[in-house]
C-alpha cells in the first residue's frame, strides 16, 4: 500500500496526546514496569494495537522483544502492519476480536506480557470480565497484564471527577490551539487515500452498530482482574483518572 503510513501515526498519536495528557508518561510506566521484570528479552502481545502505537514504543525500547499485535480494526491494524513495516522480523499481526473468547487462538507461544492502551473501555463492562478472564488463561506462568486507560470517576468522587472533566477540557483546548487534529480531522486525513478507501468501508461495517458502553471505575477494574483469577492487582500509575492498572497471574 502506498499511503503514508509512519506520519498517519505520528499524527494519530499527537490527537491521542490531546485527549490524554499525560499519555507518553504512562507508555513509559509500562516499559520501566516490563524492563524491571523480564529484562531485555520477552514476548508481549499488544491488545487491540490500533496504528501501533504502543508496539512501536515497545519494539524501539526493547531490542530483542518479541511483539504479537491484535486489532478488530481492518484500517488500523493496516496502517499498523506499514508503520512497523521496519521491524517484520519481531512483530506479528492478527484480526481479532478482544470481546470474543476466539481473539487469542492464534497465539501458540505464551507471551509473558498483555498490555493494552485506551481501547478495552469500548467493550461493556461483562465483556471486561470476560476478556480479563481469556488474558489470564494466555498469559505465561507469573505473567503479568497491563491496561492504561481512563477508569472514571463516579458520584462518590465528586471533587476529583469535575477537576478531572475540566484538566480534559483544558489539555484538549491548548492541543487544538497548537494545531493538533482532533479524531474527526485526523480520520478525515485518512479518507484523503484512496487506497484505504475498502478498509474505510469495512471499518464502518464493524463498529458503527456497536453499543457505547458506561464508563468504570478503578475499583471495578481491580475486582474484575481478581474475580478473572490474578493473584495480584494494582495501580501502577495515576493522574487524576487515567492509570495503568495490572495484574499478576
Amino acid at each position: 500500500m502506498a499511503f503514508p503510513a509512519r506520519d498517519l501515526l505520528n499524527n494519530w498519536d499527537q490527537q491521542q496526546s490531546a485527549y490524554i495528557a499525560y499519555r507518553e508518561e504512562r507508555y513509559n510506566a509500562t516499559l520501566e514496569v516490563l524492563a524491571m521484570t523480564y529484562g531485555e528479552e520477552f514476548h508481549v502481545l499488544d491488545l487491540a494495537c490500533g496504528p501501533g502505537s504502543f508496539s512501536m514504543r515497545l519494539l524501539n525500547r526493547f531490542p530483542c522483544v518479541r511483539v504479537t499485535a491484535i486489532d478488530l480494526d481492518p484500517l488500523l491494524l493496516a496502517l499498523a502492519k506499514e508503520a512497523l513495516s521496519e521491524y517484520r522480523d519481531r512483530i506479528q499481526f492478527f484480526s481479532g476480536d478482544m470481546a470474543t473468547a476466539d481473539c487469542f487462538r492464534v497465539i501458540t507461544d505464551k507471551p509473558q506480557a498483555v498490555v493494552s492502551s485506551t481501547a478495552i473501555h469500548w467493550l461493556l463492562p461483562e465483556q471486561q470480565v470476560a476478556l480479563y478472564r481469556n488474558i489470564f488463561n494466555l498469559l505465561d506462568e507469573g505473567g503479568v497484564f497491563m491496561n492504561a486507560d481512563h477508569q472514571r470517576f463516579d458520584s462518590r468522587n465528586p471533587r476529583q471527577k469535575m477537576i478531572a472533566q475540566l484538566h480534559d477540557e483544558s489539555t484538549q483546548k491548548e492541543a487544538w490551539r497548537a494545531g493538533v487534529q482532533d479524531w474527526d480531522t485526523w480520520f478525515e486525513s485518512v479518507t484523503c487515500h484512496p487506497e484505504l478507501a475498502e478498509l474505510i468501508e469495512a471499518r464502518a461495517a464493524i463498529f458503527n452498530d456497536r453499543p457505547t458502553p458506561l464508563p468504570t471505575t478503578v475499583e471495578f477494574q481491580l475486582a474484575a482482574l481478581r474475580q478473572a483469577g490474578f493473584t495480584e492487582t494494582g495501580t501502577l500509575w495515576q493522574f487524576l483518572d487515567d492509570y495503568v492498572v495490572a495484574g499478576w497471574k
